[in-house]
């Protein structure tokens, strides 16, 4: 399937690793011209290593000042994926105000944040374009010891309608990619616990987790204009985990 993503400009959070650099990859692979947002500067060096012509930039988007200056004067963007995110899991009675400010920062925040900074820009420019939101199977089921996590992604579940209805009229499509876990280096190190990884391998009708390319693959389409006619949706990469 021909996505024609050559000479649109892409912005990617969460560039660094996983599921970002993976994207970022893919869609230079594709042609397009792509703006890496990472927290860390030796991981956007090795992507420019191995993907020249990628526009790096480093900031914390958790800081909303820090992330204006950075990204204010981005440029046109036709794409974005938004893919930072923090995971810090705690039990319910011991979850801290630290956990809570740091995680809706970034997690939600930020995706409100740099969705604005690219949409008044396609506004401004009278041009479509297709926001991805990276969300998770926790945003629609409860995992021990993730109630911010999944609170967050419940949130950003939300946000991802309300920004579609609002921004349709002016066509630029919104979804949510909802995976399962991946098997990215974090996900691979985080489920090594074979009993651990068969608590939730067994809740998942196909009996796997997602590899990164599976998720990567499903993002590419929704930006495309293969997916014109989608948006608000919150598409599962979880292997049939929310049809359980």
């Amino acid at each position: 399937m021909e996505l024609s993503l050559a000479g649109r400009r892409a912005l990617v959070t969460g560039a660094g690793k996983g599921i970002g650099r993976s994207t970022v990859q893919a869609l230079h692979a594709a042609g397009a011209q792509v703006v890496a947002v990472s927290r860390t500067q030796a991981d956007l060096d090795s992507l420019v290593r191995e993907c020249p012509g990628v526009e790096p930039v480093c900031v914390d988007l958790g800081d909303w000042e820090a992330t204006d200056r950075a990204l204010g004067g981005v440029g046109p963007v036709d794409l974005l994926v938004n893919n930072a995110a923090v995971a810090l899991l705690q039990p319910f009675l011991e979850v801290t105000k630290e956990a809570c400010d740091t995680s809706f920062d970034v997690n939600l925040r930020a995706v409100i944040q740099v969705s604005q900074i690219v949409a008044r820009g396609l506004i401004a420019r009278g041009a479509p374009g297709s926001i991805v939101n990276v969300s998770s199977q926790a945003s629609q089921r409860a995992l021990t010891n993730h109630s911010v996590y999944c609170s967050t992604k419940g949130a950003l579940d939300m946000l991802t309608k309300v920004m579609a209805l609002e921004l349709g009229p002016h066509q630029i499509r919104v979804n949510a990619l909802n995976p399962t876990v991946v098997m990215t280096p974090m996900g691979q190190a985080n489920w090594s616990d074979p009993q651990k990884a068969k608590t939730m391998l067994d809740r998942i009708p196909l009996g796997k987790f997602a590899e990164v390319e599976n998720v990567v693959d499903t993002i590419l389409f929704l930006l495309s204009d293969r997916s014109s006619m989608t948006t608000g949706s919150t598409v599962p990469v979880d292997g049939g985990f929310l049809a359980t």
